[in-house]
């Protein structure tokens, strides 16, 4: 899995161009590493501040790319 430095880095470096079909629009890293997807929603990365784990979320207007955006989000996290 590797440290969680490195984990932080892969994502920072990630850089998609698209998550779950629809155009990463910006890159927010005040509370984990939000991945905003314009008028289409957001994919955020979170790791706990007191357990081992990362969190992967999303909003979406899009029902039917829910699940493309999150298992998006696990690989950029290297969990997938």
């Amino acid at each position: 899995m590797g440290n969680l430095e490195d984990r932080k880095e892969r994502i920072l470096n990630a850089k998609p161009e698209t998550i779950g079909g629809f155009e990463v629009t910006e890159l927010n890293t005040s509370d984990g590493f939000k991945f905003s997807l314009g008028k289409n929603g957001w994919l955020l990365i979170r790791f706990s501040g007191t357990e081992p784990i990362i969190r992967v979320y999303t909003e979406t207007t899009a029902q039917d790319r829910v699940q493309a955006i999150l298992d998006d989000g696990l690989r950029i996290a290297g969990l997938k």
